[in-house]
C-alpha cells in the first residue's frame, strides 16, 4: 500500500497538467492510501483495480469503464473529501475494442464487486461515466436475475457462463454523462452514405452528411440539414449497422461451421478456417447530425464531436468509436441492433437509487438521449440534475466554475442524502 505524504506524492505520475477526465494534483486536498490490487475472474481472466482510500470508510464507490483504465478518474479526490472510498478499475482488455464482449466484461465487474464485499464494506455504489453506464445498467440487469434466467450466450454464440457466476448486486447506481449505450451510441454516429464497406471513401452523394446539397457548413458555423433528409439519414444508418451485422454473423457462422466439419470430418483447410480470428475495419463513425447541427435537439454544445471539429479526420481518422473490431466483438458491443449492452434494455431493471448526471454542453451525449434513459430507469427512487460543462465536465467558457466540481457537489449531497 502506497502511504502518500503530501497530495503530489499521492498522485504518482498524475501531474497538475493531466486535462479532460482525469483528476488534477491541486484538487487532492489531503493525502490517501492507494491499494493496486489484481483479480481473477470466474471465467478464468485478470484484471486490476486500485482501492483509494483514508481509512475506515463503511461505503465505496465503484468507477469502471468497459474499454478505459479510468484510474484518475475526477471525482475520486471528491469522493475521498466526502468520506467514501473509492474504487477504480480496468477491464480485461484496456482500450482494445477487439476483446470487448459485454456479457463477458460482467464476470470483470462482479470480480470487483466481490473483492469489494470481502473488504467488509457495507454500501457499494456504481459509478457509470459514459460508457460505463451502459456496462453497469447491463451487469444491474443480470444481477437483478435469477442463474437460470440470465443471458448464456453472446450475439455470436460464445457461452457466457453468467448461469452460475457470483454477481453481488450494488446499493446505488450514479450515471454520469450516459450515453443510451455504445451500440446505440455507434447507431446515431456511422456514416450512411458509405456504400462499400471495403472502400472508406465509398459514398452515395444523397447521403452524404458532409455535403452542402445536404446542409452542411464548415465549423464552427452550423450545418442545417432539412427534416426529410434527417428521416433518410437515420433509416439508412439502420440499414449499414444491419448489413455490418450480416458480414459479422457470416464469419462467426464460417468459424463454427468449420469446427463443427473438424469434428465429423478433420482437414487442413477447416483447421485454419476454425482457428482465424477476422478482424475487420469500421470506417466513417464519426457522423451523428446532431454533431454538425446544434438546431437538432440543442443544447449549450459547440459544432463537433468528442473528437474535434474537422469531420474528414474525425470520420477518417485512426481513432474512433468501434473503429478495428472482430464479429463477436461487433455484435456483442457496437451493434445498436445486436448489443444487449443498452440503456433502453438494462435501465428498467434499476430498482435501487439513481442518480443521473447530465452535461448540457456535452456533444457526444444530447438532451433526448438523457430523458430517455431517464424514462427507461425502473427505481421509484431517482434524481435528474444538469450541470454545465462538455462530456467530460470541463467549463464551456473561461471563468466559469469546473463541471466536474458541480457534479462532485452533486454526487456527494446525494450519497450523504442516500446512504448517510
Amino acid at each position: 500500500m502506497a502511504s502518500p505524504s503530501s497530495p503530489a506524492g499521492a498522485t504518482g505520475a498524475v501531474t497538475a497538467g493531466m486535462r479532460g477526465a482525469s483528476w488534477t494534483a491541486e484538487r487532492l486536498h489531503r493525502p490517501f492510501d492507494t491499494r493496486p490490487c489484481p483479480l481473477a475472474t470466474e471465467d478464468g481472466q485478470r484484471v486490476l483495480g486500485f482501492l483509494f482510500s483514508r481509512g475506515g470508510e463503511k461505503g465505496v464507490v465503484f468507477v469502471m469503464h468497459p474499454r478505459e483504465m479510468v484510474v484518475t478518474h475526477y471525482l475520486v479526490p471528491d469522493l475521498l473529501d466526502a468520506g467514501w472510498a473509492c474504487w477504480v478499475q480496468g477491464p480485461r482488455s484496456v482500450g482494445n475494442d477487439l476483446r470487448l464482449e459485454h456479457e463477458l466484461a460482467l464476470h470483470d465487474v462482479a470480480a470487483g464487486m466481490r473483492h469489494l464485499r470481502s473488504l467488509g464494506f457495507a454500501t457499494i455504489v456504481q459509478l457509470g461515466n459514459s460508457g460505463g453506464a451502459g456496462l453497469f445498467a447491463f451487469y444491474n440487469q443480470q444481477a437483478m436475475l435469477d442463474g437460470e434466467r440470465r443471458l448464456r450466450h453472446t450475439p455470436a454464440g460464445r457461452p457466457t457462463k453468467l448461469e452460475s457466476a457470483n454477481l453481488p448486486v450494488a446499493d446505488g447506481l450514479v450515471f454520469l454523462s450516459p450515453h443510451p449505450g455504445q451500440g446505440a451510441l455507434l447507431m446515431s454516429g456511422i456514416d450512411p452514405s458509405v456504400t462499400d464497406e471495403a472502400d472508406p471513401f465509398s459514398c452515395d452523394p444523397a447521403l452524404d452528411p458532409f455535403d452542402a446539397k445536404n446542409g452542411f457548413r464548415r465549423p464552427p458555423e452550423s450545418s442545417r440539414y432539412a427534416p426529410e433528409f434527417v428521416a433518410r439519414y437515420r433509416a439508412a444508418q439502420r440499414e449499414r449497422v444491419a448489413r455490418i451485422d450480416r458480414i459479422a454473423l457470416d464469419l462467426v457462422a464460417r468459424r463454427r461451421d468449420a469446427r463443427q466439419r473438424l469434428k465429423e470430418a478433420p482437414s487442413r483447410r477447416d483447421k485454419l478456417v476454425a482457428s482465424h480470428q477476422p478482424v475487420f475495419t469500421v470506417w466513417r463513425t464519426d457522423a451523428d447530425l446532431r454533431s454538425w447541427d446544434t438546431s437538432l435537439d440543442p443544447s449549450d454544445r459547440t459544432v463537433g464531436t468528442l473528437w474535434g471539429a474537422d469531420p474528414a479526420a474525425s470520420n477518417l481518422g485512426s481513432v474512433g468509436f468501434g473503429r478495428v473490431v472482430t464479429p463477436e466483438s461487433w455484435l456483442s458491443t457496437w451493434s445498436g441492433l445486436q448489443s444487449r449492452a443498452s440503456m433502453a434494455l438494462c435501465a428498467p431493471s434499476v430498482q435501487q437509487p439513481v442518480l443521473l448526471v447530465e452535461y448540457s454542453g456535452d456533444n457526444a451525449v444530447f438532451p433526448a438521449d438523457i430523458d430517455a434513459i431517464e424514462a427507461a430507469i425502473g427505481s421509484p427512487h431517482k434524481q435528474r440534475v444538469t450541470v454545465r460543462g462538455n462530456h467530460h465536465g470541463m467549463a464551456l467558457a473561461e471563468g466559469e466554475p469546473s463541471g466536474q466540481a458541480v457534479a462532485g457537489e452533486h454526487v456527494t449531497r446525494w450519497l450523504t442524502e442516500n446512504f448517510g
